[in-house]
Order: C-alpha cells, then sequence, then structure tokens
C-alpha cells in the first residue's frame, strides 16, 4: 500500500446507463493515496467509463465519483488540476520534439517559463529520455512515447495519474523501466496511480490492489494475495507437481493419502485436487518414498488464475473467456483515436 491510509478515490453507488444498457453498475469503490490499483475487465466491462466518470467527462446516472472529497461531475476543472491521464495512444505533436512538446504543455497549465525549462530537465532526466528530448516525437518507439507522457502528465505535478493500457505494445526492457517508474511515483512521489490494463502478468507486478469488472459489475477487489486465498478457498487446493521418477504407482499412492479428492496426471505431472494445502505432507511423502521433486507450484495465487476462476464464478461462457483472455493472460480491450491528454 502507499504511504497513508488516506482515501483520496471513492465512489458510491456510481451508476451508468445507455439505454437500456448498464455500463458501471452501483460501483462502489475506494482508492487510497499512494496506491497502486489495477482495472481489469474485457472490452465492455465498465473500466472505461468508470475512467471518464472519474475526469468528469460523463456524467453518472446515479450516486457519485469523489477525488479529494471533490465531485467529480460538479467540479471537472478542479479534478484536472489534481488528476493526470494517460491514454493507451498517446499523442504528441510528431513534428516537434520531446522537449518542445513538454513545453507546450506547460505553457497549457499556466507554469512560468523558468520552472517549464526547469521541470522538463528534470523530467526528462527521471524518465531516462535527456538524450531523446531533442528528437522529434514522430521517430520515437512506442516505449519511448509511454515514457515521455509519463514526463508529460508529471509537469502539472498531479496527485493522481490514471493510466490506460500503459505496457500495451511495450518491448521488456521498456516494460522493466516503465513499471520501475510506476512504483516510484507511487512509492517515493506518494502519487495515485490507477491503471486500466488487460496484461495480466505486467499487473500483478505493479499493483496493490486489483479491481475485476464484468458486465458493469465490480466482481472482485482486493490485494493480490488476498484474492488468491479466497479462490483457494471456494475452489479447494490445486497442487501441480512433477517428480522424478513419474509413475503410475506414485499416482495411486498420492489418491490414498488423507485429505486428497482427485489427482489426475498430465502429461509428465500430477493436478492434486485437496481440502488444505497439502505441500508439507507431500513433500514428506515423497521423500520418504524416494521420489524427487523436480516441479511444485500451487496453483490459484497467480492473477492469471485468479481472473479465469472469478469469471467463471460470474458465469461467463468458455466462449467468452477464451477471446477475452487471449491466452497469455490477455483479454480483448477496443482501441479508439485518442486526442492530446487532459
Amino acid at each position: 500500500m502507499g504511504q497513508t491510509e488516506q482515501t483520496i478515490i471513492e465512489t458510491v453507488g456510481l451508476t451508468k446507463r445507455y439505454g437500456a444498457k448498464i455500463a458501471v453498475n452501483k460501483l462502489n469503490l475506494r482508492i487510497n493515496q499512494g496506491e497502486v490499483f489495477g482495472l481489469l475487465g474485457p472490452n465492455g466491462a465498465g473500466k472505461t467509463t468508470t475512467i471518464l466518470m472519474l475526469l468528469g467527462l460523463t456524467e453518472p446516472t446515479s450516486g457519485k465519483a469523489l477525488i479529494n472529497g471533490m465531485d467529480c461531475t460538479r467540479n471537472p476543472i478542479s479534478i484536472k488540476r489534481v488528476v493526470g491521464y494517460l491514454p493507451d495512444n498517446v499523442g504528441f505533436y510528431p513534428d516537434m520534439t520531446g522537449r518542445q512538446n513538454l513545453r507546450f504543455t506547460g505553457r497549457l497549465n499556466g507554469l512560468d517559463e523558468k520552472e517549464i525549462e526547469e521541470r522538463i530537465e528534470r523530467l526528462l532526466d527521471r524518465v531516462g529520455m535527456t538524450e531523446a528530448g531533442d528528437q522529434k516525437t514522430g521517430t520515437y518507439s512506442k516505449g519511448m512515447k509511454q515514457r515521455l507522457g509519463i514526463a508529460d502528465v508529471l509537469m502539472k505535478d498531479p496527485q493522481i495519474i490514471i493510466m490506460d493500457e500503459p505496457t500495451l505494445g511495450i518491448d521488456p526492457e521498456g516494460m522493466r523501466v516503465l513499471l520501475k517508474l510506476m512504483r516510484e511515483l507511487a512509492q517515493e512521489d506518494g502519487r495515485t496511480l490507477l491503471i486500466s490494463s488487460h496484461q495480466l502478468y505486467q499487473i500483478q507486478q505493479v499493483c496493490d490492489r486489483v479491481g475485476i469488472f464484468v458486465n458493469g459489475d465490480l466482481i472482485a477487489c482486493g490485494k493480490i494475495e488476498d484474492l488468491g486465498k479466497q479462490v483457494q478457498k471456494e475452489n479447494h487446493y490445486t497442487l501441480e507437481i512433477q517428480t522424478s521418477p513419474c509413475d503410475d504407482r506414485l499416482l495411486a499412492q498420492i489418491a490414498k493419502l488423507p485429505k486428497i479428492e482427485k489427482v489426475e496426471k498430465e502429461g509428465e505431472r500430477f493436478s492434486i485436487q485437496s481440502l488444505t494445502d497439502a505441500r508439507k505432507e507431500l513433500t514428506e511423502f515423497l521423500g520418504t518414498n524416494g521420489y524427487t521433486i523436480l516441479h511444485m507450484h500451487q496453483r490459484g495465487g497467480d492473477l492469471d488464475e485468479i481472473y479465469r476462476l472469478y469469471f467463471e464464478k460470474a458465469g461467463q461462457s468458455d466462449e467468452d473467456k477464451s477471446s477475452e483472455k487471449n491466452r497469455g493472460g490477455r483479454f480483448g480491450f477496443g482501441k479508439g483515436k485518442k486526442k492530446r491528454r487532459g
């Protein structure tokens, strides 16, 4: 969690309808200062609509959204002073350099020229873009644009940064730098980050808590480890192990152990379902009987698995999950052309 437990973003019964469709359904959510919170969900789940209501760009049908105690609908200008927004497709003027784009943003936010220049140098250094600052942004890679986008957002020194798919299309090294920067923004600066993303592995590395959206409903919210424990409690424990030797005799022996509900052989590995965490007992049993453990993994603690199981609980079909997850822990999220950051 962040430096304090002070609530900085809050929604109370927040609801948005488009005709008969409920885009966001009675959302109750609190995000603390200095926290990195991840919004997860497929296309049409309600993430983007929630962000638009927080930014004061669309009005709720009922309920309210608050930032620093201010109503987001009634005080959109005040909200923009404390919130920075980084869209998925960061827009810069391609024929201007990075420095020139940042200078433009500083002037839009009413900063004096001396402060603008000081911030530009400081922020370019922070995001590792000092040398690239004199290049035209039309030559930038996606990762460079995202890092300059963070510098651009920081020009007005916001308390809160909302990011839409910030890691999409970035190479592994760019991903590492970006995730490190996100954590620093929260841990060192005390800023609050709200991240909408479908890249579950990256979110697992950087977020303190996550919220899972399905059809306008927030069906799960909490720390990843707590959600994992809840999944295990409701679905029992599933342990994946690989041993040497790996034979059918072991399959029969494990099935006889106390609290073991089901054992299946999946290729060279065993999948073991139990009423409780059976790792300690199984380790002792295997060691006593001359088996070497080559691999052991308790399913349910990874965000990808948590997400899948909560979707099953919410009644999503296999076809829906297949298209939404797209195998690599990714699910579809419609993209539109974005304007410059607000």
